[in-house]
């Protein structure tokens, strides 16, 4: 494969994605210039975190690549922030599934476009067993994280449970990873927010870092309703 021209193809990037990717570069810059110190560590994971999600957004298997950078980056950030169901999550979860998301997603693209994935959707039982499995484990972990002094227990547990969850159906190619994904990017905006109001290192980038996740699952919801009602129609027709 062709990384670059993969990634540069107009195909793969639509006008919104360039801005994405601008947007993160010019803030870490500013963030740079405004506070007069380079953050390298913060700058390097949000960047490459955002591509990452960008990737995702477009069902494009290069997300893998970028998002292993993100992940290992981003683990040793949030354990400094005392946020440990975070920094667990990217470690022991995120990580490993960078290696497993890409060989599944090699099997399910399209045989005529080698970077472009299949998306799938659930049905209306399976929608109501994972918000009500949810509930339940983001209770217990935040539980497990208030033992451990985790500074914000419930906010951590959340985005830790839904990022799983998310994930496994995101390497299953299910459009409904997308909720779960906005939901994650919202409350770890607030969580980071107030890690910055705290003094906690890098927290600032993060904060930005989410932001534009926020603003591309919104854009990968779109896409991927698009993707699974291709899929529905390929079955109906098959």
């Amino acid at each position: 494969m062709n990384v670059a021209k993969k990634f540069f193809n107009k195909k793969v990037l639509a006008p919104f994605d360039w801005l994405l990717i601008i947007s993160i570069i010019t803030l870490n810059i500013a963030y740079s210039i405004l506070t007069k110190e380079i953050d390298l560590l913060g700058s390097v994971a949000g960047i490459a975190g955002v591509i990452c999600v960008v990737l995702v957004a477009k069902g494009n298997i290069l997300n893998y690549f970028f998002g292993l950078i993100n992940v290992s980056l981003y683990a040793y950030i949030a354990y400094k922030a005392s946020l440990y169901g975070d920094s667990l999550l990217n470690a022991l979860y995120y990580l490993p599934m960078q290696f497993i998301g890409w060989f599944n997603w090699i099997r399910r693209t399209k045989v005529e476009d080698r970077s472009q994935v299949k998306a799938k959707r659930m049905n209306a039982k399976e929608r109501l067993i994972l918000a009500a499995l949810s509930i339940f484990l983001i209770l217990i972990f935040a539980y497990i994280l208030f033992k451990l002094n985790d500074r914000q227990p419930l906010k951590d547990s959340a985005t830790t449970i839904l990022s799983i969850i998310a994930m496994f159906l995101m390497v299953r190619t299910y459009m409904e990873q997308w909720v779960l994904w906005i939901l994650v990017n919202i409350i770890s905006v607030i969580m980071w927010g107030i890690s910055y109001v705290n003094a906690m290192p890098h927290a600032m980038l993060m904060v930005i870092m989410w932001s534009v996740y926020l603003l591309n699952s919104i854009n990968g919801w779109i896409h991927w309703l698009k993707l699974s009602r291709e899929g529905e129609k390929q079955k109906r027709t098959a």
